[in-house]
């Protein structure tokens, strides 16, 4: 377990807005979606802390990016703690978003006992403690204001073959944030992005099984810019969950109403994701 989280680097003088500036903290944020999503943060004038349990990546990330960079193990709560304070050093927190994840694939039987537990340490609970941390440092209740993001993924919301216990953590992570919505106070938003596939490391390190056939069945992988843009979008929204593309989030709100006629469908998906990477 990571000991308490250090800054490594500052954000460079003029990348915040000279007028009541807020922060913004990204978890996993040394590369991929968490990444993107930081660069679009100091564009809009954040004063942004990124996290990562790699603390050379997380480093060198922020120093490009104009980032305060923190090494960071989510698994600890007293880590998400001490980022928050990092961050309200800097600026009252106006945005916080719980990217960090771990995507081991394969059927619930076939995983370790080490995979389980990091996808369940890592993708629950360490967006829980995430949240907690997010809504103490936004401020008393009554008073605060902001947005907290959680990027969930669209497996949430259906069976998934050989992405069991990964798709369980992130339908758990929708569940969190349906709820704490509604018991945020007002002028806190509470939201969650649920991509389909998207071109990361942690796609591509998937092993060439039924579950990367589903996450590739979409046509393409999205980029991590367009899941950047939708949740930059989310922000001051009322829009509490928004999957991406919409079309794919119908399809798996369906097979979830009938988890015992989705076989054919899903068979369908799986074929399709076969060609999509045969092509590759």
């Amino acid at each position: 377990m990571a000991s308490a989280p250090s800054p490594t680097s500052s954000p460079p003088p003029g990348s915040a807005p000279t007028s009541a500036p807020t922060s913004a903290v990204v978890t996993g944020a040394a590369r991929g979606i968490g990444r993107a999503i930081a660069v679009r943060l100091v564009a809009a004038g954040h004063r942004v802390v990124i996290t990562d349990v790699d603390a050379e990546a997380v480093a060198a990330t922020a120093t490009r990016i104009g980032a305060t960079g923190v090494a960071q193990d989510v698994r600890d709560p007293a880590s998400h703690r001490a980022v928050a304070s990092v961050a309200t050093g800097l600026a009252p927190l106006g945005v916080w978003v719980n990217n960090a994840g771990v995507g081991f694939d394969g059927d619930l039987a076939a995983l370790s006992d080490e995979q389980v537990r990091g996808l369940v340490d890592v993708n629950l609970l360490g967006t829980l403690w995430g949240m907690r941390a997010a809504l103490d440092a936004f401020g008393p209740v009554g008073a605060p204001s902001g947005a907290l993001v959680n990027v969930a993924s669209l497996s949430g919301l259906g069976p998934v073959p050989g992405l069991s216990v990964y798709a369980a953590t992130k339908a758990a992570v929708v569940s969190i944030t349906t709820s704490v919505a509604l018991e945020a106070p007002a002028g806190l938003g509470v939201h969650a992005v649920l991509p389909d596939g998207v071109a990361t490391q942690m796609v591509e390190d998937m092993s060439d099984g039924t579950g990367k056939r589903l996450v590739s069945s979409g046509g393409r992988l999205l980029t991590v810019e367009e899941i950047a843009e939708v949740v930059l979008g989310l922000i001051g929204s009322r829009r509490v969950l928004r999957t991406v593309p919409a079309w794919r989030g119908a399809a798996m709100r369906v097979s979830m109403l009938a988890p015992s006629l989705a076989s054919a469908g899903i068979a369908v998906f799986e074929r399709q994701g076969g060609r999509v990477l045969r092509r590759q």
